[in-house]
């Protein structure tokens, strides 16, 4: 009782000399603008062909072990979407400390052929459901790529251009995007999880394709995965045109050279531009570099910790 009453008097004379709302605003205060936590994507270090570095519980130990915040869950990465399964890597990342804080999926609307359309909302629909039970708060969406390209390696060969479909426009993947995206929204707010458009190909090839779609839909449960590798050319007024709507940053680098291409990226500047627009929330490494994953990742994270905080 003498413990509390002394502990009492204390408080009072802390309020009784202004002090209560001092600690209060140190309890609620926001980090300051640019000082961002730091995941990995799991992509880093599977990359669709390091086997052995496909199990996500494998990343997760190599992600806490190398000082990161989080980890960004490929979806196609998985080997099993059964809720038995999500939870075991949610117990995984708890137990390592980390977030699960991010998760990437493929989906396609550039087409004419609207039950081909449907699948892939259906798709989507699965996804932000297991995004939800893994308690991952956002999640990588696309527009889609036309498909007129051999593979990947002649879509990187045309720096991301791609002709549409004979017969139709991007006019046409507009329409068929944006309904998409409206039919897709209010599954998002069910399951609390904001999509972020990707400018990542397709319509997303330009912050001009990515804008019109994410302010045509006028959704808060749809805004912005910006990716720092994707504008191949004069990327960082493009970057800045993007980083007010943005979610999530996913941050490219390239040790050993890239395998479709290597580009010198300004980090500092970027930084610069994402706190400008006060960007608060994760960056997400994506390592695309042709180096062994388990020594370019840390160096990576060393290059991001020096500009984001």
């Amino acid at each position: 009782m003498t413990d509390r009453r002394d502990f009492l008097a204390r408080t009072g004379a802390v309020m009784a000399a202004g002090g209560f709302p001092t600690i209060l605003s140190a309890q609620t205060n926001s980090p300051p603008p640019g000082t961002n936590r730091i995941g990995v994507s799991s992509y880093s270090f599977w990359a669709f062909h390091r086997d052995e570095l496909r199990p996500l519980e494998t990343n997760l130990d190599h992600a806490a072990r190398m000082g990161f915040d989080g980890l960004e869950i490929l979806q196609r990465q998985l080997v099993s979407t059964d809720n038995s399964a999500l939870q075991k890597i949610k117990r995984h990342a708890f137990l390592n400390g980390l977030d699960l804080m991010g998760y990437s999926t493929h989906q396609g609307f550039l087409s004419p052929d609207k039950e081909k359309r449907q699948k892939n909302i259906d798709h989507t629909i699965d996804c932000l459901e297991q995004a939800y039970q893994l308690g991952i708060p956002t999640m990588r969406v696309n527009s889609g790529t036309w498909g007129t390209s051999k593979n990947f390696d002649e879509l990187m060969a045309n720096r991301g251009e791609e002709k549409p479909i004979e017969g139709y426009t991007e006019e046409d993947a507009y329409m068929w995007v944006i309904d998409a995206y409206e039919t897709l929204v209010p599954e998002a707010e069910k399951r609390g999880v904001v999509m972020g458009l990707e400018n990542h190909w397709g319509l997303g090839r330009t912050p001009e394709g990515v804008k019109r779609v994410v302010d045509a839909v006028k959704s808060p449960w749809l805004a912005v995965t910006l990716d720092t590798g994707n504008f191949l050319e004069d990327p960082y007024d493009r970057l800045a045109a993007l980083a007010s709507q943005t979610v999530l940053l996913q941050a490219k680098t390239y040790y050993g050279e890239g395998r479709w291409y290597t580009l010198d990226l300004d980090y500092a500047r970027i930084a610069k531009i994402l706190k400008l627009a006060n960007f608060g929330g994760y960056v997400s490494l994506e390592f695309e570099g042709k180096e062994d994953p388990l020594t370019g990742i840390p160096k990576s994270l060393e290059l991001l910790r020096k500009h984001f905080g």
